[in-house]
This record gives C-alpha cells, structure tokens and sequence, in this order.
C-alpha cells in the first residue's frame, strides 16, 4: 500500500470553537479517515486547507 501524503505538520492543536486543527487545518472527523479516503477526496480537502487556515488565523486575531 502507498503511502499516504498528509499535510500534518506535527503541531497537532485543536481550535474549540472551528474544530479545526491548527496545525493543518483539517477537521478531527479528516484526521480520523485520511488514511481511508481515496486520493480524490484528499484533494479536496488539501485544496481547502489554506483558506481554512486563513479563516482560524483571522478568528484567533479577533477572539485573542
């Protein structure tokens, strides 16, 4: 079996109010299947990741 890329960055920190991860910007339920998702489906989310990102930085700012 391949290997599968992930985009962890090993700063595994989950935001309470998005759910987000904020080290990766992934949601715990994509954390929990990333493994099981086809290559399809993890591109989708990887092409989500950096507006995610985005979004949590701008909401830390806000509620820091």
């Amino acid at each position: 079996m391949p290997a599968v890329e992930s985009p962890c960055v090993k700063v595994c920190t989950l935001d309470a109010r998005s759910g987000l991860c904020l080290g990766c910007g992934r949601r715990v339920a994509e954390i929990e299947r990333w493994a099981r998702m086809s290559a399809d489906e993890r591109a989708s989310v990887m092409a989500e990741l950096p507006g995610r990102l985005a979004a949590a930085g701008n909401l830390a700012a806000v509620t820091g």
